[in-house]
């Protein structure tokens, strides 16, 4: 029922929090950023960036926690400053107020089929970003002071083999936080050793399931039969390296997401993990409902029982939490994406969220690659069609439709930031009509609604 009592979990390291989102076994932001300042010797950044800027080790460490704990702060309060406060493009770039993360698409590629991936849908090209257009977008995020960098989108970043290099020479230009989210299937001792060498900070695993019957099922292979028994084995061989080499870095996160098949395995998932990864977590599939055939009938009568208790109509979307609870939107939020973060897939297309799988929203071009790329696509829908090998579980997928047409000419991370086309998206959203923005009408991401 709506109102059940919220399961109670207890482990070892902590007690996982309650909430409509997440299910975790610490606050992981707090101490995310708390190990980060405790360990700040330990950043590569630190060590060959700082250092060399600042004259002496006390000035660098102070300098490092004050823009740490300024960037981890403006992630939650900036854009909810700027949107509050209806800040225009002229006003960010007279303040220099940059982005807080740099998505780079090192890989599009990815070597499974999960079936609640947008990869199932979508038209997704198997490429690597070129070398000399990822470090130029390192060398541009590091001039323009973003403090952070996400080595990864809609693909497996460990499928490129630079992408070691990548980081390495990201922590060398004073990025302070390097991130990657991995399906493990890669992470074999050489790149283990490889990623703990490189300086990365923070290493995010996706693993769907509590038991391999269920893993096995939500992440299948594409190109091979994908084994619950080595991804595990590779998760648990990297903490143990971790370990015997008393590396600090990176800080590591496990997280699942909870579908009818993996919602009764969370006591099992935080058993898996617990004693090997820094943060496991738990959150829901669906971030923002869908079809209302997809809820069980008990769970329809509490929705319509919900509609006539609010006065709302029958299309109000609707939420079901970790634990079960529907949730009824009734009304919809400025998006901070826009105000936080750019996106830059393998050719070049800068993306105003990460929600826009297909980059059918680009707010600029960062290479002329972009400009001609619709046989990536059109390749990828030709693979499918004839049946190929890695293709066969992606016969849903179409090419996404495109809703912005940005002028064909290359600029910078810099000029796309404070340029036209974001700033027609972040005046709409400040005025709050995100609605009014094609790809942000039906946005299936929770934190544009308000909840009931």
């Amino acid at each position: 029922m709506q109102n059940k009592q919220s399961e109670n979990y207890k482990i070892q390291k902590g007690e996982v929090l309650e909430g409509s989102a997440l299910l975790k076994k610490q606050d992981s932001n707090s101490s995310r950023v708390k190990y980060m300042i405790q360990n700040i010797e330990h950043n590569r950044a630190f060590e060959d960036f700082f250092l060399k800027k600042y004259k002496t080790k006390q000035l660098a460490k102070d300098n490092f926690i004050k823009q740490y704990i300024k960037y981890r702060t403006n992630w939650n309060d900036l854009p909810k400053f700027l949107i509050k406060n209806k800040y225009s493009n002229i006003q960010m770039e007279k303040e220099s107020i940059a982005p807080l993360c740099l998505d780079i698409e090192t890989a599009s590629i990815c070597d499974l089929a999960c079936p609640f991936c947008f990869r199932e849908y979508l038209a997704t090209p198997d490429k690597i970003i070129d070398e000399s257009t990822c470090y130029d977008l390192i060398d541009q995020a590091a001039e323009m002071g973003i403090p952070s960098i996400k080595f990864n989108w809609r693909g497996e970043p460990l499928l490129h083999p630079k992408l070691p290099e990548f980081i390495h020479y990201a922590k060398k230009k004073g990025i302070m936080e390097t991130i990657i989210n991995t399906n493990a299937t890669n992470l074999d001792p050489k790149m283990s050793n490889k990623l703990i060498d490189s300086g990365l900070d923070f290493l995010i695993y996706s693993f769907d399931g509590g038991t391999k019957e269920t893993y096995e099922k939500m992440r299948p292979g594409r190109f091979g039969k994908n084994s619950f028994e080595s991804v595990y084995g590779n998760i648990l061989k990297f903490d143990e390296i971790k370990k015997k080499r008393d590396s600090k870095f990176p800080y590591t996160k496990i997280q699942m997401i909870l579908t009818e098949d993996t919602h009764k395995e969370k006591d099992q998932f935080f058993k898996l993990f617990n004693n090997f990864v820094d943060d496991v977590s738990v959150s829901q599939y669906t971030e923002r409902g869908g079809k209302l055939s997809d809820l069980d009938e008990d769970s329809q009568s509490i929705y319509y029982h919900l509609l006539l208790k609010h006065n709302l109509p029958k299309e109000t979307p609707y939420m079901k939490d970790v634990f079960g609870n529907i949730k009824l939107s009734n009304g919809r939020k400025p998006c901070e994406q826009p105000f936080q973060r750019l996106l830059v897939t393998y050719e070049g297309k800068v993306a105003m969220c990460c929600y826009d799988w297909g980059a059918s929203y680009p707010v600029g071009y960062t290479n002329s690659m972009a400009f001609n790329n619709d046989k990536d696509y059109e390749k990828v829908i030709d693979s499918v069609n004839k049946n190929k090998k890695g293709f066969e579980l992606l016969k849903n997928i179409k090419i996404s439709k495109n809703f912005n047409n940005p002028k064909k000419e290359v600029l910078n991370l810099k000029q796309i930031w404070y340029g036209n086309e974001i700033g027609k998206v972040r005046n709409l959203h400040i005025d709050n009509k995100g609605e009014e923005v094609s790809i942000c009408k039906n946005c299936s991401f929770k934190d544009v609604y308000s909840w009931l």
